[in-house]
């Protein structure tokens, strides 16, 4: 509806009262006769409230909520002649694998399935001389792998174990460093890491992380009391700087 606007009208002596009146009755008129005219708009809101308050998503996760550290680690599978058996590893590069020498022994197949279930085909693997360590590689491109640390850690810093306990779901486990020991499987591997972060059967060859996801070791015992022994990464390192450290695995024989 289109209103005009009222004229305005030279004041004269004595019409004051009458001129008032009659700018009163333009305005209101219309006004009272446009059912349609908008109310007038509520104030706005100044302190707004959100239903939910906003998530922010931590960096480095895949689709499906995996970080880069459960990304690396690898459940293997271990067929043998008459036996099945399954521990832990985790990737060095794209198709390179480290894991315990005692979870690929004595295997006619080895199975490695990832974080999202996928099954890589093994090429080959191989096992140290000096450590219960071993390499296997993979036909396809693992999805992530980790930083080797520059040196092993020490009483009291805080380590993260990552694997599959029990041969079941991805898990991550904390702990500290509590000492050192003289590895009581194998003793010309000399010092050991001790820890009191969970294992289990199962957790062998997982990866063990310091604050900065760096590995520092590699799991590959639990003793009666509940604190696993660690192959510090200075050895890992060693081994793998030997090119003569590591020797093909052949299969089992069936008796």
């Amino acid at each position: 509806m289109t209103r005009r606007a009222p004229a305005v009208v030279p004041a004269r002596p004595g019409r004051g009262r009458a001129l008032v009146a009659t700018l009163v009755v333009v305005l209101v008129a219309p006004l009272a006769g446009c059912s349609d005219f908008p109310s007038r708009p509520p104030a706005p809101q100044t302190t707004f409230v959100p239903a939910e308050p906003p998530v922010e998503r931590p960096t480095g996760l895949t689709p499906d909520g995996f970080d880069a550290v459960q990304r690396m680690a690898v459940r293997i599978r271990n067929v043998g002649c008459g036996s099945l058996s399954t521990g832990s590893g985790f990737a060095i590069d794209a198709t390179t694998l480290i894991t315990n020498k005692h979870v690929v022994a004595d295997s006619a197949e080895l199975q490695v399935s990832t974080y999202d279930g996928r099954d890589i085909d093994v090429t080959a693997a191989s096992t140290a001389t000096i450590a219960d360590l071993a390499l296997v590689r993979t036909a396809a491109d693992l999805p992530s792998y980790p930083e080797l640390a520059e040196s092993d850690p020490v009483r009291g810093d805080v380590v993260t174990v990552v694997g599959y306990p029990q041969g079941g779901s991805l898990t991550v486990t904390q702990g500290q460093v509590i000492g050192v020991t003289t590895d009581p499987i194998n003793a010309n591997l000399g010092e050991v890491l001790v820890t009191d972060a969970p294992v289990e059967p199962g957790s062998s060859g997982s990866a063990v992380l310091d604050a900065q996801g760096r590995v520092v070791g590699v799991v590959y015992a639990k003793s009666a009391s509940g604190q696993s022994y660690i192959v510090p990464v200075s050895t890992l390192t060693a081994v793998l700087a030997d090119t003569t450290a590591f020797t093909p695995t052949a299969p089992c024989q069936q008796p």
